[in-house]
């Protein structure tokens, strides 16, 4: 995987400066017709940024499962970049590999592509075969096991860092047919997914392969072994870079295209022929596609994800995460440990409350067995969707993501985390008329919901409560919930449903449309105000001088990130710091990107804020001294600066405010 990606936005970064298949292979059945979006596109931003990035079956899906599977999967050792580390003089892969297989200078990388044999003379080899050849691998297995996972579409790494292609390439001669296994694993695998009725995607991560992999690694002499180890020179490489995508498009069609980071090092030239050529290939074969990247593209036309994270708060526009089965390695490795089967599906739940999809690695054997314990976590959580799906899939975010007491998300590398029966995630249905809260536990007695207190919503048109059943599509009637100031009140069954459940979901269903939730009540509770676009939260910074300027952090529950409203009677707010006590002032400058400060509560007009809904759950927090509004000036570092800003619709503009 990768480092601490860094979003880009092109319209951040604009503000701040001022049709037949080449391969003959597998052929695949169109999906349904495309939403919307150009006829054709060139090879320019303008154009692509037009290519709608989330369409309507992805938003809806919510859930995917990839795989990392490849020759790094044969030694089982350290990680997925064994293939990096093993040339890296006194690492711990490079020692296991000497003692293992030899010194990586006569016993190379390329040995597990083409077979060689260890120094207990054992053979060495990825060569997966199929069941029906006598092997361990079936592929039709693992799309029905991704299905009762809950999976709505799946699909391999297609090619790693390794720069090992998993499909019939003619560009690259390391490839799954003419090596190793001499089995189009990509193809095999489309074929069994789609079976399944799921989307089809391919991840690719070969825009590391030559932009730093390898870089232990002595110049090869023979010209085929620099294409492995991404040796040819840029113009060559990025020229491969685009081929390689172009056949995998070509000959597969892939709902959705996957790339890891290392983007931004590929000529931009090169990006845009890719992004133009597969969406003009989509609207040939009349269907939505996905692209998704954590650099080098922007959230106009594609998809932002986030590795092993999320945003603390909600966030726009559609997002992703890709997490992994395991906290020490992305693929199979001798002693990996798992993630609970509830850490999983509460940071699912979680992050779908907060506007995204989740993207789940699991790490399958060389030989192609999924063990034992990784199908557990995948059917645990299966089980869940199953039954409680309802208020998962073809859901939207609400006005708000939640409440509860434990923070998750934060950021890339914030990790799934199980949640507590006094967390509550919201969801509603896509016509507004019915909202889900979904408790990460069992409350029991009287389950109360802060946030639908009567000082923030007005619930006259709630006509039915019900809790979802063990089975889907079934619900028990709860007696009439109680509203006060306090929040919302439900009467739940006294003991555990009969049914055990990693969660459990409350149905609040409306004669209407769902109310708006209003802007915060002024309160003596903490809150946390989170930035719409980047979701780090305010950050007062700690005990600090009068005029220290205001920050951004991953939100992870310490005081200096949370704050109290309180209400002037005149339509503006202050707001206060929990460490230092002092106030969100504007220091009277009205320039945009001013820097945003704080000082002791004087009562002037720069510390005094207007909360303008823009809906959504998300605010303008404008300053009555400047009129300039509270921004995240477009960053996504923790630590950046907040600014100020003229009022906008970027969301960097807007924020979320949640009881801490």
């Amino acid at each position: 995987m990768s480092p601490t990606p860094r979003p880009v936005s092109r319209r951040g970064l604009l503000a701040a400066a001022g049709a037949a298949t080449a391969l003959g292979l597998l052929r695949f059945a169109p999906g349904a017709a495309a939403s919307d979006g150009p006829t054709a596109y060139t090879a320019s931003w303008p154009s692509v940024d037009q290519h709608p990035p989330a369409p309507a079956w992805f938003q809806d899906a919510k859930f995917g499962i990839y795989y990392h599977w490849g020759a790094f999967s044969v030694p089982a050792f350290g990680n997925e970049w064994y293939p990096r580390t093993m040339y890296n003089s006194g690492s711990s892969e490079n020692q296991h590999h000497i003692a293992t297989y030899g010194d990586p200078s006569v016993w190379p990388y390329s040995n597990f592509i083409d077979g060689a044999r260890d120094r207990a003379r054992n053979p060495v080899k990825f060569a997966p075969k199929l069941v029906s050849k006598g092997g361990n691998w079936d592929p039709n297995a693992w799309a029905r096991l991704f299905k009762a996972a809950g999976a709505r579409f799946a699909g391999p790494v297609a090619e790693h860092h390794d720069g090992f292609s998993m499909w019939n390439s003619r560009v690259n001669p390391w490839n799954s047919v003419q090596r190793g296994p001499r089995l189009d694993l990509l193809g095999l695998q489309g074929q069994a997914i789609r079976g399944q009725g799921l989307k089809f995607m391919a991840a690719m991560h070969h825009a590391y392969n030559f932009n730093g992999f390898y870089e232990y690694v002595p110049y090869q002499s023979d010209p085929t072994l620099r294409i492995l180890y991404g040796q040819q020179g840029a113009a060559a490489e990025n020229q491969l870079w685009y081929d390689k995508l172009a056949e995998v498009v070509d000959g597969y069609q892939p709902d959705l295209i996957w790339q890891d980071f290392a983007l931004d090092r590929v000529d931009e030239a090169a990006r845009l022929k890719f992004l133009s050529y597969y969406y003009n290939k989509a609207v040939s074969w009349n269907k939505d596609v996905v692209a998704t990247y954590k650099d080098g593209f922007d959230d106009l036309g594609e998809v932002y994800d986030f590795e092993r994270g999320g945003p603390s708060g909600l966030l726009t526009p559609y997002w992703l995460t890709d997490d992994s089965i395991s906290s020490s390695s992305w693929c199979y490795t001798v002693g990996i440990g798992y993630y609970t089967p509830q850490a999983m599906l509460h940071s699912l739940i979680d992050r779908v409350s907060k506007g995204g999809t989740v993207l789940l690695n699991i790490a399958p054997m060389a030989d192609g067995t999924i063990p034992a314990d990784q199908q557990s976590v995948l059917l645990g959580m299966g089980d869940w969707l199953g039954r409680f799906g309802e208020a998962v899939y073809a859901t939207r975010a609400w006005s708000t993501y939640g409440e509860g007491p434990t923070p998750m998300g934060g950021g890339s590398f914030s990790g799934p985390k199980a949640g507590t029966a006094q967390d509550i995630r919201f969801t509603r249905s896509q016509d507004n008329t019915v909202l889900y809260a979904t408790a990460l536990g069992w409350q029991g007695g009287t389950m109360t919901i802060a946030t639908l207190g009567s000082d923030r919503i007005n619930l006259g048109g709630l006509t039915r409560a019900q809790l979802l059943g063990n089975t889907a599509g079934t619900a028990v009637d709860l007696p009439a919930p109680v509203q006060d100031g306090s929040g919302l009140h439900l009467a739940m069954p006294s003991t555990a449903p009969p049914f055990p459940a990693l969660a459990y979901t409350v149905k609040l269903t409306f004669a209407g449309r769902i109310p708006a939730l209003g802007a915060p009540a002024a309160t003596a509770t903490w809150v946390e105000i989170a930035n719409a676009r980047s979701g780090l939260a305010l950050d007062g910074g700690g005990d600090v001088a009068a005029g220290a300027d205001l920050g951004q952090w991953a939100y992870d529950g310490s005081p200096n990130l949370q704050w109290q409203l309180v209400d002037l009677g005149n339509g503006y707010y202050r707001i206060t710091n929990r460490t230092n006590g002092m106030a969100a002032d504007s220091w009277g400058d009205s320039g945009n990107g001013a820097r945003a400060r704080q000082a002791p509560w004087n009562g002037g007009h720069n510390q005094q804020w207007a909360f303008n809904s823009v809906g959504d759950g998300r605010y303008q927090i404008v300053n009555r001294g400047t009129g300039t509004a509270l921004d995240g000036g477009g960053s996504t570092a923790p630590g950046a600066p907040a600014v100020l800003w003229a009022p906008n619709p970027d969301p960097n503009n807007e924020w979320t405010v949640t009881g801490s």
